[in-house]
């Protein structure tokens, strides 16, 4: 999965792509989890999580009930970098449970240590633009592909993102998607 990842991102044509490969595969990317417990809580989830968001995603723009008009290099980019505010994000501590035979143990389990606290959305396309230029479609789909579990004071900009950009709503879909149908 690692090399069909990279593969894709090195099809994109844009200065500094080199660059920002390098850092992906200088971080956590490839062994960070997708989350610490909603989806993809294990050693390459992310990496999981993105590329079934990029499969999910492409479809969808296949099958829109409107024309998406967007670049193949466009998708790439949203779909497999939409998470990167993940990278080195997450750490294994320890914590105490019962195993199956009623003894106390310790367990690994992931926990956030946010180094850089500059939301979700917004940090991936911040992370993103310190390697490459983005599109305004691509930032936008980047920014909101959170949706709806964005605080509720932010509903009017995200609907206005929503009406501009209809790739935005996909990307949203197919990160839910990915989340809820496949537990990645």
């Amino acid at each position: 999965m690692k090399e069909k990842f990279l593969e894709l991102l090195k099809s994109v044509n844009r200065e500094g792509m080199n660059k920002l490969i390098e850092f992906i595969e200088k971080s956590d990317f490839f062994k960070a989890p997708a989350s610490t417990r909603y989806h993809g809580a294990y050693e390459g989830g992310l990496l999981e999580h993105s590329m079934k968001v990029y499969e999910i995603l492409t479809q969808k723009v296949k099958n829109a009930c409107v024309e998406i008009n967007v670049l193949e290099e466009s998708l790439i980019l949203i779909a497999l970098l939409h998470d990167i505010c993940k990278v080195n994000f997450y750490k294994v501590d320890y914590r105490n449970a019962k195993n199956s035979f009623g003894e106390w143990e310790k367990v690994p389990y992931y926990t956030i240590e946010d180094t850089i606290p500059y939301g979700h959305g917004e940090k991936s396309v911040m992370m993103i633009t310190e390697y490459i230029k983005l599109t305004g479609e691509e930032k936008y789909c980047i920014r909101w592909h959170m949706g709806f579990t964005e605080p509720k004071e932010s509903y009017n900009a995200l609907g206005q993102a929503f009406k501009k950009f209809p790739l935005a709503l996909l990307v949203h879909e197919a990160d839910l998607e990915a989340t809820y149908f496949f537990d990645i």
